[in-house]
Order: C-alpha cells, then sequence, then structure tokens
C-alpha cells in the first residue's frame, strides 16, 4: 500500500497532526512515529512470514530524529539496489550490534568468516536445512549465496530453524524476508530442548552454532528423552546434548557441521569422555577442525567446528585439521578467516573424501578409529596432526647453541638492571621489596 512505501513516508511534510492522517482501524495519526508503526503493520499484512515480527514502536523517537533518518536512508545510491545490497547493509548493523553487546549466556552472533566455512565443507545444493540455534539467521544467508554461486536455486532447498530468543528470532524472520527467503522458524520463539518446533524434522543439512558451555538447559525434564542416543549429557552442559539433538534430527544420508568450544573435545566429565566414545564408535565424526582465536567479536573462547555425517565416504577414519595458525588480524582483538584459508580447508576435506588426501605436518591427518580409542578418544586435533616440520637453516646445531646462550645470558644481564632500577624507584617512594 502507498502508505507503507518509503517514498510516502519520506515525503511527508513535517506536521504531522495537521495532515489527517488515519490508521488501519481509522484512528488518527499524529507522529510521524505513528505513521511509520502504521506502515510496519500494513506491510505484515501482506506478508505472512513478517506478521507479528516488524517493530511497531517508532513513537519513542521525535518526529524530528525519525525524520532525520528517513532522509539519511533516502539516498540515490539506494533507489536502484536489490535485495543482496540491502540484505548486507542489514548485516553491517548485526555485525554492529554484536560488538556492542555482552553476551552471559554463552551466545555468540556467528563471525561471517566461520559460517562461511561450514558452508563451504557442507556445499548444501538440494534438501531439507536446518539449524535449531539459527540466532539472526546467517547460516541460511550464507548458504543461499553458496548456491547461487554455484548456479544453483535457492528453492531447491528446504529452510528449518528456531531460535529461544525472542528479539533473535524477529531478526531471523527480517533477515530472511529481504533476501526473498522463506523460512519454517516455527510458530514463535521456543527453547530447542524443551520445545523442538521440528521434532519429526531429519534433515539433509544440519548448521549451526549453538550456544557455548550452556547450564541449566533443562537436562532434569529431559532425563529419558529419545534424543540422547548417545548417553545422558551433564546438567551443567548442554554442548552434547547440542550435538546429540542435531544427529537425531539428521537424515539417514545427512551431514552436519557445529561450531563447539574447545572442552568438549577432551572433557571427561558429567559422562562427555563416554558420549562422544560412543559417538566416534558409531563412526559418525568425519570432521575435527580447530579455529584460531579471536574469531568472535565478544569471547575469546577457543571453538572447533564438528562434521558429523551419516554417510561418511571414508568409513572409520576421521579427518583432523589444525587451523589455529589461521587468519588475518582485521583489528586488534578481532581474527577472520580470508577467503583463500576457508578454500583451502575446503579443499583439504573434498581430498578427504575422495581418497586423494596425504597427511601435512602440523595442519591435516587421517585417523583411523582405533589409533582415536589409542588416545582414549580425545579429539584435539593437535595430538594427530603433529607438529610442523621446520627448515633446516644451515646454521650448525653447536654454533647455533652458542649463540642462543650468548643472547640468553645478555637478556638476563639487562633483566637484573631494570630489576634494579625498579627497586631503586619503588624505594625512592616508600615501597621496599
Amino acid at each position: 500500500p502507498k502508505e507503507a512505501q518509503y517514498n510516502y513516508l519520506v515525503n511527508l511534510p513535517a506536521n504531522i497532526p495537521e495532515q489527517g492522517l488515519t490508521g488501519i482501524e481509522g484512528n488518527p495519526l499524529n507522529s510521524l512515529g505513528e505513521v511509520v508503526n502504521n506502515a510496519m503493520e500494513l506491510v505484515e499484512q501482506q506478508s505472512e512470514q513478517l506478521q507479528g515480527v516488524l517493530p511497531k514502536d517508532y513513537t519513542i523517537f521525535s518526529d524530528e530524529l525519525l525524520g532525520e533518518l528517513l532522509r539519511i536512508f533516502n539516498n540515490d545510491a539506494l533507489d536502484d539496489v536489490g535485495g543482496d545490497v540491502i540484505g548486507r547493509i542489514y548485516e553491517y548493523f548485526l555485525n554492529k550490534f554484536a560488538k556492542n553487546v555482552a553476551q552471559d549466556d554463552g551466545v555468540f552472533f556467528t563471525p561471517k568468516s566461520l559460517v562461511k566455512m561450514i558452508v563451504n565443507v557442507l556445499e548444501p545444493a538440494h534438501g531439507v536445512l536446518l539449524d535449531p540455534a539459527c540466532g539472526s539467521g546467517g547460516m541460511f544467508v550464507q548458504s543461499a549465496k553458496f548456491v547461487e554461486n554455484h548456479s544453483g536455486n535457492i528453492n531447491d532447498i528446504s529452510i528449518y530453524g528456531q531460535d529461544s530468543n525472542p528479539t533473535t528470532w524477529k531478526l531471523a524472520q527480517m533477515n530472511l524476508a529481504i533476501r526473498g527467503i522463506e523460512p519454517d522458524l516455527g510458530k514463535y520463539a521456543a527453547d530447542t530442548f524443551l520445545d523442538d518446533q521440528h521434532p519429526t524434522m531429519r534433515a539433509d543439512y544440519i548448521m549451526a552454532n549453538p550456544p557455548f558451555n550452556l547450564s541449566n538447559w533443562g537436562a532434569e525434564q529431559l532425563k529419558d528423552d529419545v534424543r540422547w542416543q548417545y548417553g545422558m549429557p551433564p546438567a551443567g552442559n548442554a554442548n552434547f546434548a547440542w550435538l546429540q539433538h542435531m544427529i537425531y534430527h539428521l537424515a539417514p544420508g545427512g551431514r552436519m557441521g557445529m561450531v563447539l568450544a574447545n572442552g568438549s573435545l577432551s572433557s571427561q566429565s558429567g559422562g562427555e569422555g563416554e558420549i562422544r566414545k560412543n559417538i566416534v564408535n558409531a563412526d559418525l565424526v568425519d570432521c575435527i577442525i580447530a579455529m584460531p582465536t579471536q574469531l568472535f567479536y565478544t569471547t575469546q573462547i577457543p571453538v572447533s567446528l564438528w562434521f558429523i555425517s551419516k554417510r561418511k565416504k571414508q568409513a572409520g577414519k576421521t579427518l583432523f585439521i589444525d587451523a589455529r595458525k589461521m587468519g588475518v588480524m582485521v583489528s586488534r582483538k578481532l581474527r577472520e578467516l580470508a577467503d583463500e584459508d576457508i578454500k583451502k580447508i575446503a579443499d583439504t576435506y573434498n581430498a578427504y573424501v575422495n581418497g586423494t588426501l596425504e597427511d601435512v605436518k602440523g595442519f591435516c591427518a587421517v585417523v583411523d578409529t582405533e589409533k582415536i580409542a589409542e588416545q582414549d578418544y580425545i579429539l584435539t586435533p593437535g595430538r594427530y596432526v603433529g607438529v610442523e616440520e621446520q627448515e633446516d637453516d644451515g646454521e650448525p646445531f653447536e654454533e647455533k647453541m652458542a649463540r642462543l646462550t650468548s643472547e640468553l645470558s645478555d637478556l638476563f644481564k639487562q633483566s637484573h638492571k631494570l630489576e634494579a632500577e625498579i627497586k631503586e624507584k619503588l624505594g625512592a617512594i616508600g615501597y621496599e621489596i
């Protein structure tokens, strides 16, 4: 409707109360905020996907501020752009939002490069795609881009998701609507464990970045749940509850990629070691990738990617990749994976699947389940890939040791000198060590 179109809103006169405007139910609209709220309601009437989703609290802004915001976006450069550019603008603000919101419940905005990594390894093409902790929908957006870049049709993928945070759930609906993607995110925002919105779902692909190390996840109410095929997850940590929830929802030939905190690779507490052992012995673990630090905006928790497959082409084997040295620092605190990093890992995985991969010391290794058992089913990639071989610099050992010990001696002398100066300065202001 005209009253919901941008050109209409941005060209309204400043004196709204004098315009005699009325809303959907015939009520008078006396501020620009009320007019924008009405526009949102009109849009929702046109879209089943967006019903009850769009924000309608624009009366918190003054007419002057809201009018200025509308004019800022009334830019010639935006007149002819498609949905992808609007989507990128939306993604930009999601990133800004993520950087400025402290998280204390293990929920973190998934970095774009990490999402892209999962998508490029799984390569979704057609079938059912599920993200049971979908956040703002980043996995779906990157999947759509992958399909588009490979001359596929996003309509060949049926998208299903769920999220427990009502605001994030709405952000996802808007993020996908902007890009013309019609998902089923459940009837409402709901807890994945206690109120599974897709209980009979069997997905061809599952991608997720669930909350890290989540406690109080509902273990008491779910003791005999059918999803815990490999063991009851501990009440204090939901990592293996998430993992088993997703395995349960995989189709017989399905594959999944998920982000988990590194503790899940080696923890023995609360029965986690036994659960991990059972999952490995079921020959489900296809690939484990140790990721570099500082990928997330609001946490330094180191993470790994788990790839699970119910149709492993390399039966009885698991690929381990140590990618901790990859990526580039884009700010003092934030690292991103470059496209060449993502391609290298995806190519490594594909070579493993095809049976043509050769182990590379310090980077990748294909390991039999028997060897994993010898390591007490600990899945830390560093245990299997070894240490990268260093090139011989040609300096004889005896000469190198003499040089290094001489340098170390000089450093010790400097250290003692600095220590004496610090003690002297502290003593001068009355502090003795």
